[in-house]
């Protein structure tokens, strides 16, 4: 995109941009191991995992062949999530604050910043939807897969309502993956807000 845009270039495809990544570490690395998730869910952990090591192992020798060429998850994020009834609360340990922390805090370290002013960018689509399945069926799973604490059901006049933080948003887009209506829709925040990673 940099090359594009000091070339004076404009409306084209950025195919250096591809060819770039290609020709990455990154690339290499990733290519590797890109079948370990799906063995490990298609054959378990006791065969998936060990599996997935030989199939790295020999794709690391040989320049990235593998016997399997590139398999595919059997199916999506949002698909996998089973109803609440099915399983028991997990009781988490409170944050001790020196080594595990609460949401906000950790939302505090991304120096995340967004215009208080700004539309939510997060839009759920059918909040009907939202509560009679995100709620009622799978016991409000946004709240504790977003790791910034942006989705909260909070009771408000006698009535439960979904609830969007979105000036936590880090936009890592779980909510966008794993919603198990596909439900929320994470579009890009106006004036380019969002965390900024200093130290890094």
């Amino acid at each position: 995109a940099y090359e594009a845009i000091k070339a004076g270039r404009q409306g084209d495809v950025l195919t250096s941009y591809e060819d770039a990544y290609k020709a990455s570490s990154v690339y290499k690395e990733l290519k590797q191991v890109r079948n370990v998730k799906p063995l490990w869910s298609k054959l378990g952990t006791a065969i998936g995992i060990p599996m997935g090591g030989l199939e790295m192992w020999i794709s690391s020798l040989f320049g990235g062949f593998s016997f399997f060429g590139t398999l595919k998850h059997g199916k999506t994020d949002a698909a996998a999530l089973k109803p609440a009834k099915k399983f028991k609360p997990i009781d988490y340990p409170k944050p001790d604050g020196k080594i595990s922390f609460d949401k906000l805090t950790n939302v505090s370290f991304t120096n995340t910043y967004h215009g208080e002013d700004q539309p939510v960018h997060l839009v759920v689509k059918d909040m009907a939807l939202q509560k009679s399945s995100e709620h009622d069926v799978y016991a409000g799973p946004s709240a504790r897969y977003c790791p910034a604490g942006v989705y909260e059901w909070i009771e408000e006049g006698g009535e439960l309502k979904f609830q969007i933080n979105s000036q936590n948003c880090i936009h890592c887009k779980t909510c966008d993956i794993k919603d198990p209506n596909l439900n929320i829709n994470w579009t890009v925040p106006e004036g380019g807000g969002g965390p900024a990673y200093p130290n890094m």
